[in-house]
């Protein structure tokens, strides 16, 4: 890769020689204008307004446009006279966790590459030291004639930096806000999540510019000479909300359509115990309609649910259950004073048979002996 910018990182009373290099590159699809009646180029000259004669590159110089107009000239060596220690240095400032760096700050990526054998020893150290600390190093640097500010961090096995923007080069998002008092419940809140479990993670290696491929399509097909296939209209994306739950749960159904689940979350058993388990496969929704504690008859139709219904007969029918069940009380308690009475009432008449029997025999048997007294 081609640099751009060389110089050296200044890491306290150690210089590393490095090499700037752009991190990324831009793979838009760029025009050119043209005149439409005759595909003609159209250019853009740069004319001098007082002599209205167009200037080579070689005769242009800077200034700067005061409040009043008036131009200001400022050359080259103006710029070079300068005190700016950072004109071929990155001078790294502090080193401060990743988390302190507003992404708003970010711009433009590049990489630093050691320049030479002697500088490849330096450069690894700063790189395990950034790695063991877990920080990232903030410097400035001077390109393309101005200071800016960087942020060093390690990508890999090398150390890459972000340009920043300087901190009151960040707008205040005043204004920015709705300015409406806004409620947001429970259940929408629960929906907004579903929909987000569901959508899930995505690799973003895989994402690509549909809209470039598109338009690489349509040269193609131009450049041969075919007709370029008609397209679908794209959906305008801003419709009016007027139900945020319908949307939400349209939202959540199509995501998991589109996961090749069922639209509403119960596919099978399986899915089912999966997601019970904590595997995650299907996202749960929270219902809409939270279930009370306590239980209310429902309305359907003018009259009470059938649940309801069986509740207030269960409730009626229990008094005469109970008088019913005292009576069948009373019953068994009489039967068995009735039965306790005839078998003690059996037993005494055996008792009583009993004894006058005994006193029968015994009085046949003083008879008996007196007669053999007599007749002796």
């Amino acid at each position: 890769m081609r640099s751009i910018w060389n110089g050296a990182i200044s890491f306290g009373l150690v210089s590393i020689p490095i090499k700037l290099v752009n991190a990324t590159e831009s793979h838009s699809v760029s025009f050119r204008q043209i005149h439409t009646e005759d595909g003609g180029r159209i250019r853009y000259r740069k004319v001098c307004e007082l002599e209205e004669r167009e200037v080579p590159t070689a005769e242009i110089g800077k200034g700067y446009e005061d409040a009043d107009g008036s131009i200001i000239p400022i050359t080259d060596q103006d710029l070079a006279t300068l005190p700016i220690p950072t004109a071929k240095t990155i001078e790294i400032v502090a080193f401060v966790p990743a988390d302190r760096i507003d992404p708003l700050q970010m711009g433009a990526a590049y990489y630093l590459a050691a320049s030479g054998t002697p500088a490849a020893k330096p450069y690894t150290l700063l790189r395990e030291a950034l790695k063991r600390s877990q920080k990232v190093a903030i410097a400035k640097f001077a390109l393309r004639g101005r200071e800016r500010l960087g942020m060093l961090r390690v990508v890999d096995d090398v150390i890459a930096m972000h340009g920043l923007l300087w901190p009151d080069e960040i707008r205040a998002p005043e204004g920015v806000a709705p300015d409406t008092d806004v409620t947001v419940r429970d259940a929408e809140l629960d929906l907004a999540d579903a929909l987000m479990d569901t959508l899930g993670e995505v690799d973003i290696n895989t994402l690509h510019d549909d809209y470039r491929e598109a338009v690489e399509e349509l040269v193609a097909a131009k450049v041969d000479g075919v007709t370029p296939a008609e397209r679908a209209p794209a959906g305008d994306g801003g419709g009016k909300v007027i139900d945020l739950l319908a949307a939400l749960e349209n939202s959540v159904r199509e995501a998991r359509t589109a996961r090749g689940e069922h639209p509403d979350g119960a596919a099978d058993s399986d899915s089912r115990s999966d997601s019970d388990s904590g595997s995650g496969a299907v996202a749960e929704v929270t219902p809409l309609a939270r279930k009370s504690s306590r239980t209310t008859p429902k309305q359907v139709g003018g009259k009470k649910s059938t649940s309801t219904a069986a509740t207030a007969a269960k409730k009626k029918a229990a008094p005469a259950a109970k008088k019913a069940s005292t009576k069948s009380t009373a019953r068994k308690t009489t039967a068995k004073k009735a039965t306790t009475a005839k078998s003690t009432g059996t037993t005494k008449t055996a008792a009583t048979k009993k004894s006058t029997a005994k006193k029968t025999t015994g009085a046949g048997a003083g008879t008996g002996s007196g007669r053999r007294k007599a007749s002796a």
